[in-house]
């Protein structure tokens, strides 16, 4: 589906049933990296059936890694990576294309910082725009080199044979960046830490000891040490939570709904919508399932009871850092939610705040914006109209659970851009109305 696809969105009385959502896009990205630096075969079950998964597996390939779709699991996708060890990738003939992927660039750049031959990395116009600069201080410190277009895409990174181990506290939380700094320490000589300001997602550290890897953790602090070899393993990936959430708030939304959302990830890092869907009033039930590669999996159903106000604090915003626009979008449905310190949503796939703002105000919302954060009132029903999802996918998906409730249609423009994480989610959404 192209991003610039349109998509016409009527309201439901209510949404029920059952879901598995698609393979974790988070977890999917860094199986594939790592299993590309482990020695032996990996297969992965449940891999993402996004774009920007796809855009890692096409780097990857372009480097010399061997990857064989084998099938398909209910969750997404099997495939096989042929692991070719540490230091093992190949000088790519051409460019890099990361696509939409943020995370496919700044994690691969911390793996190619230990390659001693030039490769360079692109991306579609929005990620041409995405800050990179984050992760290019603390490469080069390491030792490698990055040129850049005044610190956003299109880089070129220089490896180096020999890497040295840093100690790194990020100004901003970021997964993304404390991954490429962590993917680049297994190649250095000695121990690598990253300090954080505030706890992130720790699927690579996850990821990391599924492997075989040896993580150091202390307080916000987490380390490897350099020279560590990988094993090729068979691992499943869960269902992403950050896709399960608009249907998380599409039942807590309407009243008389009821949503079973299957073998979705339960990893603590990630569950803060969970209690934040709780904080607003929905009823919800978590029931613990099997663990696999250290990542917890189990059932999530949400039932309608009422929704009150609620605050989001800047300590909470890296929990929920993905599911803010939809949260936004549940408290157009007669709620009220502020949120400070998430800054970091204005260097997203596009100005998630702004465009946020901009479509929800089109469809009758009640709405202030501030530098970092956003304030919505839904005193009064939407009534629907017509939006622009600027080529992001959260917002594109967050303006369809926000329509359902609206007293007319919603016309969404670039609705295609929900296939970079869910290419399914209008399919799924007609089969859940009641």
């Amino acid at each position: 589906m192209s991003s610039s696809h349109t998509v016409l969105v009527q309201p439901a009385a209510r949404v029920r049933g059952r879901v598995r959502p698609p393979g974790d896009k988070s977890i999917s990205h860094r199986y594939a990296l790592v299993s590309a630096m482990a020695d032996g075969s990996t297969t992965i079950h449940g891999y993402s059936t996004g774009a920007d998964c796809a855009s890692t597996l096409g780097c990857l390939g372009a480097l010399g890694v061997g990857i064989e779709e084998v099938g398909r699991d209910h969750g997404g996708l099997r495939i096989t990576v042929a692991g070719r060890g540490p230091r093992g990738l190949v000088a790519p003939s051409r460019v890099l294309d990361a696509g939409n992927s943020g995370s496919t660039m700044r994690m691969l750049a911390g793996i190619l910082a230990a390659h001693p031959f030039r490769a360079s990395i692109t991306g579609d116009a929005s990620l041409q725009r995405r800050p990179m600069r984050r992760i290019i201080v603390p490469i080069e410190r390491m030792g490698a080199r990055i040129s850049s277009s005044d610190g956003r895409p299109p880089l070129t990174i220089e490896g180096a044979s020999r890497l040295t181990p840093i100690d790194f506290e990020p100004d901003v939380p970021s997964a993304q960046v404390k991954s490429a700094v962590l993917l680049a320490g297994l190649h250095a000589d000695g121990i690598t830490r990253v300090v954080e300001p505030l706890p992130t997602r720790d699927h690579t550290e996850r990821a990391l000891e599924a492997f075989g890897g040896e993580v150091l953790r202390a307080g916000t602090a987490v380390a490897v040490r350099g020279g560590q070899r990988l094993s090729g393993r068979i691992v499943q990936v869960p269902g992403d939570i950050s896709s399960a959430a608009f249907w998380m708030v599409a039942a807590a939304a309407l009243p008389g709904s009821d949503v079973r959302i299957e073998e979705v990830g339960l990893n603590p890092t990630r569950t803060g919508i969970i209690e934040v869907l709780r904080r607003f009033g929905a009823d919800i039930e978590v029931e613990s399932g099997r663990a696999t590669a250290g990542e917890a999996m189990g059932t999530v159903t949400v039932r309608h009871r009422g929704l009150v106000s609620v605050d989001i604090a800047p300590h909470e915003v890296p929990g929920v850092i993905d599911e803010l626009p939809v949260l936004a979008a549940l408290a157009t449905h007669g709620g009220e939610l502020r949120v400070a310190g998430a800054a970091e949503l204005r260097v997203k796939e596009s100005d998630r705040i702004s465009a946020l703002a901009n479509g929800l105000r089109r469809m009758g919302a009640d709405m202030d914006e501030a530098p970092d954060g956003f304030h919505v009132r839904g005193h009064e029903r939407l009534r629907g109209g017509e939006v622009d999802a600027e080529n992001d996918h959260r917002l594109a998906m967050a303006f369809a659970i926000a329509a359902l409730g609206a007293s007319g249609p919603t016309t969404i423009h670039d609705a295609g851009a929900a296939a970079v994480s869910y290419p399914e989610f209008f399919s799924v959404l007609e089969s859940l109305r009641a």
